[in-house]
């Protein structure tokens, strides 16, 4: 009797699949990419072509139809995931999403429920929480290191990007009809997934946002807090149109016996304060980040452990980024 192997289709051809998971699915054992898409063919045949991979199409419908596809990696900008994943998963192909799951809260809670009818299996690529740089800080902040957690602070700061001057060709990314937002949509899910991996289920938040540079439409300003279902309290600042000297990537967990400071884009040294002194720790991350999700997710599927990174934790992330900008 044949292993079963997990065979892909990609929907999306951009960076993020040629360097960041692309080549992961590869090298994991009985998973295996049998066909990508992308609406220019030459950028899916270029893919292809670069990944070894044998078929190349120009249309979602022709990844989702395909018989060798079981499942369906969507690495589009985000308001095509529900599109996709709605469609794949009615003809029967699992889906493995990248975040932002959706452009609103609303949007992802339509995917579980095709999920939940279909039963297809949809994961979500906070391939964060499973990288040990992020598993060294969960392990610091729940171990009693730093005693009792008392209080998390996320601070954000990045200079505008050249394209951001741009006033005819923005980046897709401060379109909000394409990604919900703008650059807070895009980033921070990423450190509310982690917060909420390590503490629990954020249950209220609330912010207020401000367009302060004027570059382009969206938010660039957020200033925000929020609950989690233990109790602990949290805040969180991001500004994009920041000078280059208040640029600043980081996440402070307050305990009652000390503190960890840690960086989510950087990679910084996370840097542990107790009463021993000033500690900074390295933990060096797999060449191709999403890695250890993409084992998660091939494991899961094979039916040897859970993907912790289902639509459902997914969907709670996007739930505290729309409280927080006010859109629902």
């Amino acid at each position: 009797m044949s292993e079963k192997i997990i065979k892909w289709g990609f929907i999306g051809c951009g960076d993020v699949t040629i360097k960041k998971s692309g080549p992961a699915f590869q090298k994991i054992e009985q998973s295996e990419v049998v066909a990508v898409m992308s609406r220019e063919i030459s950028k899916a045949k270029t893919c292809a072509e670069k990944m070894g991979i044998g078929k190349w199409y120009d249309d979602a419908l022709d990844i989702v139809e395909d018989p060798d596809v079981n499942a369906v990696y969507i690495a589009t900008p985000p308001s095509s995931h529900a599109t996709y994943a709605i469609m794949a998963m009615k003809a029967g192909k699992d889906v493995y999403i990248e975040k932002p799951m959706g452009v609103t809260y609303e949007e992802c809670t339509r995917i579980n429920r095709i999920a939940q009818e279909t039963g297809a299996r949809c994961f979500v690529a906070y391939y964060r929480r499973y990288l040990p740089y992020f598993l060294k800080v969960k392990e610091l902040a729940t171990n009693g290191t730093i005693g009792n957690v008392i209080n998390v602070q996320i601070r954000f700061a990045q200079p505008p990007r050249e394209l951001d001057y741009n006033r005819d060709n923005l980046p897709w990314r401060l379109q909000p009809d394409i990604a919900g937002g703008g650059y807070f949509y895009d980033l921070a899910p990423h450190q509310i997934d982690l917060l909420q991996d390590m503490f629990g289920y954020i249950l209220e938040a609330s912010g207020y946002n401000s367009n302060r540079g004027g570059l382009y439409e969206v938010e660039d300003t957020i200033s925000a807090c929020f609950k989690f279902d233990n109790g602990l309290v949290g805040s969180g600042s991001w500004c994009f149109v920041a000078h280059e000297s208040a640029t600043e990537d980081c996440i402070q967990i307050i305990g009652d016996k000390g503190s960890i400071s840690f960086s989510v884009f950087t990679f910084d040294p996370i840097i542990l304060h107790t009463e021993k002194g000033t500690e900074e720790i390295m933990v060096p991350n797999p060449e191709h980040v999403q890695q250890p999700l993409i084992q998660a997710v091939v494991d899961d599927l094979l039916g040897k452990s859970i993907c912790s990174c289902d639509g459902e934790s997914a969907t709670t992330t996007n739930w505290v980024m729309d409280k927080i900008l006010g859109k629902i």
